[in-house]
């Protein structure tokens, strides 16, 4: 069963998930521990103007319902029509030779090896410090990481009181438990680095994934913090970033972003999220299918960055589905 958006119905958000379990081969989880039920309470409204409320906000939803439908099913024809048209190009050795130089002569001409494009400065020294800030683990002793958490708070939720650093209200965000510091592992500083500015540069849709805005949403939802760690150790993975210099073509594209963008990283994580949540309504997921909503979101933006025309994060075609 299924709870909507509509008046009076009950959301059971999941807040000790296993999505958390970052482990350094891949993605995957394990354990549950529990979940809260908050009750969504009814709306008041006035007698006289009730009914047109109501069905106001009901054909507003479904509109916003079918526009992020139709996004994200251009999107994916979008990269669907561009890998068939890769497809057919590198299905030819002689021409991939001679007109494609991302791809090097092998011994075995069935597999071409990607060769990675000289970098020029500028692309040197920002990949450089996109990998310090990647290497630098979450410490819960240091006040700088402290003072980050309790400004992610704030931003999430201005109008509430700032709880102590240890507190069950944290599970209000999606962490697993009342000391958000032990959910980083893999993640490291990076992915509150990323939650931040997500929050700072896209407020509403931060805002609408937070509080689970859009669509019909399942009865136990993925916990929102959480997740967006696995998104900033999945983005680290597919870009191939642990590496000297990235090897994968999705990570080679990437470094012709990050020479327009020093933020094309936090800009790209940005989409990913707004990207998981929409494959996440579109599958009708729940919290046990979050990995296949990951892995299958990692393969739409692999089939983006793919594209030929992209050259900078908005270019990608889901970035239209972030609103500030």
């Amino acid at each position: 069963m299924r709870s909507g958006t509509g008046i009076g119905t009950v959301r059971r958000r999941l807040h000790h998930s296993d999505v958390g379990c970052i482990r350094s081969e891949n993605y995957e989880t394990s354990g549950l521990d529990g979940l809260d039920e908050p009750l969504l309470g009814k709306r008041d409204y006035d007698d006289k103007h009730s009914e047109g409320r109501v069905m106001e906000e009901i054909w507003d939803d479904e509109r916003k319902k079918e526009q992020l439908h139709w996004t994200l099913l251009f999107s994916n024809l979008i990269a669907q029509w561009a890998q068939w048209i890769a497809n057919l190009v590198f299905g030819s050795g002689s021409f991939i030779v001679r007109h494609i130089p991302l791809l090097s002569n092998t011994k075995n001409r069935s597999n071409p090896k990607l060769v990675v494009p000289t970098l020029s400065p500028l692309q040197e020294e920002r990949l450089r410090n996109l990998q310090q800030r990647l290497g630098v683990p979450f410490d819960g002793s240091r006040v700088d990481h402290q003072d980050a958490l309790k400004l992610l708070w704030r931003l999430a939720y201005p109008d509430r009181e700032l709880p102590p650093l240890k507190s069950e209200l944290w599970k209000d965000m999606g962490w697993q438990g009342p000391d958000p510091s032990t959910d980083f592992r893999g993640g490291g500083f990076i992915s509150l680095e990323n939650l931040i500015f997500f929050a700072k540069k896209y407020p509403e849709s931060f805002q609408r994934l937070l509080h689970k805005q859009d669509g019909n949403r399942a009865d136990w939802e993925y916990p929102f913090a959480v997740a967006g760690i696995n998104i900033s150790f999945m983005l680290t993975q597919m870009l191939d970033l642990q590496s000297g210099k990235p090897s994968s073509l999705a990570g080679i594209r990437f470094l012709k972003l990050l020479g327009e963008d020093e933020m094309a990283f936090d800009d790209l994580y940005c989409v990913a999220f707004q990207m998981m949540d929409a494959q996440w309504l579109v599958k009708r997921a729940s919290y046990m299918e979050f990995n296949d909503v990951l892995k299958s979101t990692r393969t739409q933006l692999e089939r983006e960055l793919s594209l030929e025309d992209v050259s900078t994060v908005k270019d990608l075609p889901a970035y239209n589905l972030l609103r500030r």
